[in-house]
């Protein structure tokens, strides 16, 4: 089974979602300013398509219980002019493959090395429209990418638990870090993405609704605090509180880390590691904090990141059934901090290297 590929089955094609997440850093071909960016091909419900596009947050849609069922491109970028903008398409303009990641939505085209494609939202139409949960402004984008660190989550994602619909949403990481390459014009503003500062990473879910909590964290932007100088590292996490075969279980999260082509992992999934995991958020009025340890029997990792409230985007989404749950569910690419890394050595954990990270993906949102 190709996890990066289209994973909607007959049943979960009437109430499931399936998208894949591309994110990555750009430079500004005027000023020179590095600026993260966001796409993503989404497509939700499509076995319920009667010929029309069906947005669950509009009203006609709620009074008459009519379920969401579009495909759609969601892309934006984080900051100060921080923007989120949705195009939407009819099913019958949506396709993708099963096979291997090779996805077509309109005009827009998404394989596992390519990805082109524009989106453009008048202020017209955001204040028009409220059931699209869009910004207004333009963005569009020519990249090819190559993924050189992957991060498969095990047994959760398998293709026996997906064919027997066991979880609410799975996660898959093609991309833990990616080198992107290419153009994006975003609001008539060029910008170009070099592979070396790109820090890009790409993956995707699928499922019947959302987890709440939602936790997510990545960085491939690190500096070693000792030598000052660029490391060969990545760092990825995911989690939230899963539900299986309709049982919510405590909070949960999947860990990853690679550093100077060793790979480890955190995973409750797989016991035999041994794995220890402790995490919190909080916030005050300026910032968003990410604070995980992650453990087991021969390394352990600590971390503690932020970002600016002013950066981070509430990012919107409706689930299959129509509802819009999530109405605080922070996301942004500034996320900055530090990462210390221990091996264990004669009974105890000795710390290898203290890194400082930049230009990092988070998300957490819980209702």
């Amino acid at each position: 089974m190709n996890k990066n590929g289209y994973r909607l089955t007959k049943k979960t094609s009437k109430r499931g979602y399936d998208w894949w997440w591309h994110s990555f850093v750009a430079t500004n071909a005027r000023t020179g300013e590095l600026k993260p960016f966001f796409i993503e091909y989404y497509v939700i419900n499509p076995a319920l398509w009667q010929g029309e596009i069906v947005w669950g947050q509009q009203k006609e849609s709620k009074l008459q219980n009519r379920k969401p069922c579009y495909a759609m491109l969601k892309a934006g970028t984080w900051g100060d002019d921080k923007v989120q903008l949705h195009n939407y398409y009819k099913i019958s303009d949506f396709h993708a493959s099963i096979e291997e990641l090779n996805c077509a939505i309109g005009p827009n085209q998404l394989t596992e090395n390519h990805l082109s494609g524009q989106v453009a939202v008048s202020a017209e139409e955001r204040d028009l429209y409220p059931e699209r949960m869009s910004d207004a402004g333009t963005l569009k984008w020519n990249l090819t990418v190559e993924k050189d660190v992957h991060f498969d989550v095990g047994y959760g994602s398998s293709e026996l638990f997906n064919t027997l619909d066991a979880f609410h949403m799975y996660w898959h990481v093609q991309g833990m870090r990616c080198k992107y390459s290419g153009d994006i014009i975003f609001n008539d503003e060029k910008y170009i993405v070099y592979p070396e500062t790109s820090y890009g990473y790409q993956d995707k879910n699928w499922g019947r609704d959302y987890t709440n909590p939602w936790i997510w964290l990545n960085c491939n932007n690190f500096r070693s605090k000792t030598t000052g100088e660029q490391v060969d590292a990545s760092f990825d996490l995911g989690g939230g509180c899963p539900t299986v075969f309709g049982i919510a279980l405590p909070q949960r999260i999947l860990t990853a880390f690679y550093y100077k082509g060793e790979f480890f992992e955190f995973n409750f999934s797989k016991f035999w590691k041994k794995s220890k995991q402790l995490f919190s958020t909080n916030e005050d009025n300026q910032y968003f904090y990410w604070n995980i340890t992650s453990e087991n029997s021969a390394d352990k990792i600590e971390i503690n990141f932020r970002c600016a409230k002013a950066y981070l985007l509430h990012v919107n989404y409706e689930n299959p059934d129509g509802y819009k749950h999530h109405n605080r569910l922070w996301n942004g690419g500034h996320a900055e901090g530090t990462l210390k890394f221990f091996r264990k050595e004669q009974g105890a954990f000795r710390l290898i290297d203290e890194l400082e990270g930049s230009l990092g993906g988070c998300e957490y949102g819980e209702y």
